[in-house]
């Protein structure tokens, strides 16, 4: 009985410590996510429309859903370096930087434009999430905004 009490103990505590981990793992969507869920439209067929040169930002504002999504790409982004920071990739400064320049860059975008951020700073919404060459602090290869968001500033603060 006393080893039925140990392994039913053991499983409840594995299944606590899972869980935590679970929850600590950070949750994001990829623009194409984000664009189809917005535009009621299969994560395939966004692909499709990109593999076309259609940035997510005008097939977001084509189905008239742009505010939106720049709203919940914003909302990602910050995610993503709010993590980059706890993980030591980022200083705190340097995140509110790129979340700040993002930010202004969004007041004129019309999700037409190129993207430009993370090109050679190393931010890398992308593929590899920053931690390609360099190591996400600086020596490039990062992938800008996940690959053409259609909002993006370059390292510069300028719109493209």
């Amino acid at each position: 009985m006393k080893n039925i009490k140990k392994v039913v103990l053991s499983i409840a505590v594995v299944s606590v410590l899972s869980t935590s981990v679970v929850f600590g793992v950070v949750a994001t969507k990829s623009p194409a996510d984000i664009t189809a869920g917005l535009t009621g439209k299969t994560v395939e067929e966004v692909a499709k429309e990109r593999t076309s040169g259609k940035t997510y930002g005008t097939i977001a504002s084509e189905a008239g859903k742009l505010d939106e999504f720049k709203a919940e790409s914003l909302k990602q982004k910050k995610v993503i370096l709010d993590q980059r920071v706890k993980d030591g990739n980022l200083t705190q400064a340097e995140a509110d930087k790129i979340y700040n320049d993002i930010k202004t860059n969004q007041l004129t975008c019309d999700g037409a434009g190129s993207v430009g951020i993370g090109k050679m700073n190393g931010t890398g919404f992308g593929k590899g999430q920053g931690r390609g060459k360099g190591m996400g602090r600086g020596m490039g290869q990062g992938s800008g905004q996940r690959n053409g968001d259609g909002c993006a500033v370059t390292t510069e603060g300028t719109t493209k």
